[in-house]
């Protein structure tokens, strides 16, 4: 059986990847909030496909400068993803449908998430708030979280969520996401982990439906690397 906190630091570790205020003019009023987010939420369903270019942000405590580094994501509906920090990689998510990869090319060692029905659990629950920024309706969104608080500043629009899911919750307490109150799209995303650590994701230069070739979600683990389980009982 793995031990809580082993458990804890991978999954804090496959999360690092993954992967959101002085208002002008006030708060919206609750009608205009609600709008907007149903808004992004209903132009959610035109993204089969999306890419950017994303710096990442990571302020830890026990650190007085945060850890910065860019990369690209990739993403096609409804649940593959494909995320790279470095240049060239340093680190490879990938998110498919029945598992989820974290990949270390330099040090040819790979990390294996099932995702299938006989590993549901709180694994799954915290993969599920990686892919917040992409909620498919509002019944999805409104299924795992619970809306805290909104507001708009300079033409961003900026949600934070509460996991209602307790495990989940007790890995990450708030998820927030920002996008433009104009053609709303995805601007950044952020992390809060129960330690009070934060991951920011900046995008930028993002592309809506460009075409993704299939091998871009997949990737060749051959002999010489080594690849383990981290959540599987021994």
């Amino acid at each position: 059986m793995v031990s809580l906190r082993s458990y804890l630091a991978k999954v804090r570790r496959a999360s690092r990847l993954f992967l959101f205020l002085v208002l002008i003019g006030g708060n919206l009023s609750a009608a205009d909030s609600k709008s907007t987010l149903n808004t992004w939420l209903a132009s959610q369903t035109n993204i089969q496909t999306w890419s950017a270019e994303v710096i990442q942000t990571r302020a830890l405590k026990s650190l007085a400068q945060p850890l910065m580094a860019t990369g690209r994501v990739w993403f096609a509906a409804p649940n593959r993803f494909r995320w790279e920090l470095g240049t060239p990689p340093q680190t490879i998510a990938l998110r498919q449908p029945e598992q989820m990869l974290v990949i270390y090319p330099k040090l040819k060692r790979a990390e294996k998430y099932s995702l299938t029905r006989d590993h549901v659990g709180p694994w799954t629950d915290t993969l599920a708030l990686l892919e917040a920024g992409f909620p498919r309706s509002q019944s999805e969104l409104e299924s795992r979280f619970r809306i805290e608080s909104e507001a708009t500043t300079n033409g961003v629009h900026e949600v934070t969520l509460q996991p209602k899911s307790a495990s989940a919750r007790r890995m990450m307490p708030h998820i927030k996401i920002a996008f433009t109150s104009g053609d709303f799209s995805l601007r950044a995303t952020e992390l809060e982990f129960a330690d009070g650590s934060r991951m920011r994701n900046d995008f930028t230069n993002a592309v809506m439906n460009p075409k993704l070739d299939d091998s871009l979600f997949t990737f060749n683990l051959d002999p010489t690397f080594k690849v383990i389980e981290p959540l599987t009982r021994k």
